[in-house]
C-alpha cells in the first residue's frame, strides 16, 4: 500500500471502505504539521482539527476529481478545517514557531544571517500577512508546486508566484530593517 498511487489507493477505498486507514497513515503527519504551521499550536486541537479532516475527506470521497492530484484536495481540506477552527472561536491564526530559517529567502541574500538570531527572524516572519505566511508554509515546509498551492488555495498559478514573490521581498526588507537598527 505504501507505494501505491493516491489515485489507486482513492479507488481501492471507494471499493473497500476498510482501506480508507491507508489514507489515514499516508496523510496523518502531513497534514499534522501542516495545521501546526498554520497556527493551531495545541496539539489536542490539532488532533481535533484533524479528526474533522479526515471526516470530511471520507464523506467526500466519491466528490474527489483524479483529474487533480489527490495531495491537493486533501491539502484544501485541511486548510479549510483549520480557516474554520480560527473562525469559530473569532481568533486569528497564532504566530509561526518554527522554520528552517533564511533558506527560502533567495540565493540574492544582501545580509549576514549570522546576525541576525531566530528571534528576530521568527518575528519577521510573524509581521507577514496571513495569505503571505500560507504560501511559504506551502512552498517551503510542505514542498508543494505552484499548481498544488494554486489548488489548496484556490488562486491561479500567477497569483500564488506572485504572493510567494512578494512574500520574500517583504521579509527580507524586514529582516534588513532589522540588522539596521
Amino acid at each position: 500500500m505504501e507505494e501505491m498511487d493516491d489515485k489507486v489507493l482513492v479507488q481501492k477505498t471507494l471499493n473497500d471502505p476498510e482501506s480508507f486507514r491507508y489514507i489515514i497513515d499516508r496523510y496523518r503527519a502531513k497534514l499534522f504539521r501542516y495545521i501546526g504551521h498554520i497556527g493551531i499550536r495545541d496539539h489536542a486541537q490539532q488532533e481535533d482539527v484533524l479528526q474533522e479532516v479526515f471526516i470530511k475527506v471520507y464523506r467526500n470521497l466519491n466528490g474527489y476529481n483524479d483529474d487533480f492530484p489527490f495531495s491537493s484536495w486533501i491539502y484544501r481540506i485541511a486548510h479549510n478545517e483549520a480557516m474554520n477552527f480560527f473562525r469559530r472561536r473569532k481568533i486569528s491564526p497564532l504566530s509561526l514557531e518554527s522554520f528552517p530559517f533564511l533558506d527560502f529567502i533567495g540565493e540574492e541574500k544582501t545580509y549576514d544571517e549570522k546576525l541576525l538570531d531566530d528571534e528576530q527572524i521568527k518575528n519577521a516572519l510573524n509581521q507577514l500577512d496571513q495569505r503571505y505566511k500560507e504560501v511559504i508554509i506551502l512552498k517551503y515546509f510542505e514542498e508543494k508546486s505552484y499548481e498544488e498551492i494554486a489548488d489548496i488555495l484556490e488562486k491561479p498559478p500567477g497569483t500564488i508566484a506572485t504572493l510567494l514573490s512578494r512574500a520574500k521581498q517583504k521579509l527580507k526588507i524586514q529582516l534588513e530593517e532589522l540588522l539596521h537598527e
